[in-house]
């Protein structure tokens, strides 16, 4: 018999209230992950780059949190009702389709949300690149997406496999309601640890200034890889031919962001600095 060493916790999903607020981990988890994109972004190098002054940072990040919100709220409600037939109970509460505070995210819709947020914002910055842009925005990812594969595991969802055969690192989830009572793998940690490595190869990677584009391709590419291992272990939700849902999004990401890498290699350049347009040059010189 498998001597187990851990107990699931059951942490309170909210992490304080202020009054009748209640502030959740997840949203926590996001505020963060802004945070330290916003701090990267807007450090002198990178709005040297960008050419944005911190306002049209901050500015850009309402853009991407709308963007975030709208398109992850949206795939996780369509993967929803596809994989639990729950569409009456979305008719029934139409709140619960916005109700972001009590979790339900898909990435891959909030991904395409912000790549959209990207293209409006870009209009507004004729001067300013897509591939310059999204370089400076990949950076510091990982850090929120691993804070939010820890609340995941906080909020008692996107739990792993059955462990078969059992190892002492596997735990009976909160909910049996949900998950049962088998012992099975917390591959929100794992998902975390492989998201978090992906942080110092694209420190390392932008270093070496490499042309513009390959850095968020590098990414983009990685993500891929890491998401389609994750899911050796992750419940599937859907499964056609063998191929786990999540994978079958994950998958094209490595091919398609191996193709934007070398696409910048062979026909890019790269840019050190973007001028500002002239109403921010004069309200920073202001």
């Amino acid at each position: 018999m498998v001597h187990h060493w851990f107990t699931y916790p059951s942490i309170d999903p909210v992490a304080f209230r202020i009054g009748p607020l209640a502030v959740h981990w997840y949203g926590i988890s996001y505020l963060v992950g802004f945070i330290c994109v916003y701090l990267w972004m807007s450090r002198a190098a990178g709005r040297k780059r960008l050419g944005l002054t911190r306002d049209e940072i901050q500015d850009f990040l309402f853009y991407a949190l709308v963007g975030v919100v709208v398109g992850g709220r949206t795939l996780f409600v369509i993967a929803d009702i596809l994989t639990n037939h729950n569409a009456s109970m979305y008719f029934s509460h139409p709140i619960d389709i916005i109700a972001v505070w009590t979790g339900g995210m898909a990435f891959h819709g909030g991904m395409i949300g912000v790549m959209l947020a990207i293209w409006l914002y870009l209009r507004k910055h004729p001067r300013l690149t897509y591939l310059v842009l999204g370089d400076e925005v990949v950076m510091l990812l990982p850090i929120g997406i691993t804070l939010t594969r820890f609340v995941n595991f906080i909020n008692d969802e996107l739990w792993g496999r059955v462990c078969v055969p059992d190892q002492p690192w596997c735990m009976i989830p909160g909910n049996p309601t949900a998950w049962g009572t088998a012992y099975r793998h917390p591959s929100q940690f794992y998902e975390a640890a492989l998201d978090l490595a992906t942080l110092p190869i694209l420190l390392l990677l932008y270093r070496t200034k490499p042309k513009d584009g390959v850095v968020g391709w590098t990414w983009f590419m990685l993500y891929g890889i890491t998401r389609s291992v994750a899911e050796i272990w992750r419940d599937p939700g859907i499964v056609w031919f063998g191929i786990t849902g999540g994978q079958w999004l994950a998958l094209p990401m490595i091919a398609i962001g191996a193709f934007g890498i070398w696409w910048c290699l062979t026909r890019g350049k790269r840019t050190d600095e973007t001028p500002l347009d002239a109403g921010a040059r004069s309200a920073t010189s202001a």
